[in-house]
């Protein structure tokens, strides 16, 4: 297992991953452990520089989502929002033929381990809420705001 931390605009991110891909993304209070270099990791952390520098608009890297089932199917599908939009817990659960299943695709969204990657933060309440981000809502809403999809 490999750990590098990328010092964002809104905080120090904590990204792992193995030979095969990226394993994780989290938010962090301050570094703890740091590996010998890996180059899927130091091309996640400059992907990281160019998204938040505004250059890059979507991610081409190995991802390791370890997860159920219908976890992995969610986050196959928030995979699918483009920069720039948002969709609700509604219609993400429309989208992978559960559209019962609006309190499990946000269970399953708020156990996205690989946050930013996988845009888990571009998933709103179907009133448009900032509803539930791991990193806080604080950090939900600059994103957002980074990718011009919230304007006021």
């Amino acid at each position: 297992m490999f750990v590098v931390y990328y010092q964002s605009p809104i905080g120090a991110v904590e990204i792992t991953g193995d030979t095969a891909g990226i394993l994780s993304l989290d938010f962090v209070e301050s570094p703890r452990y740091v590996s010998a270099p890996s180059p899927i990791l130091e091309e996640a952390q400059s992907q990281l520089s160019a998204y938040f520098e505004g250059a890059l608009k979507r991610f081409d890297l190995p991802l390791v989502l370890l997860g159920t089932e219908f976890q992995q199917l969610v986050w196959r599908q928030v995979l699918k929002i483009p920069f720039g939009f948002f969709a609700s817990y509604q219609e993400v659960a429309r989208a992978i033929s559960r559209p019962r299943s609006v309190r499990a695709v946000g269970v399953a969204n708020g156990k996205n381990p690989i946050s930013i990657i996988v845009p888990c933060h571009r998933v709103i309440g179907s009133d448009g809420s900032l509803t539930g981000y791991g990193g806080g809502l604080w950090r939900k809403e600059w994103l957002l705001r980074h990718e011009g999809t919230l304007l006021s």
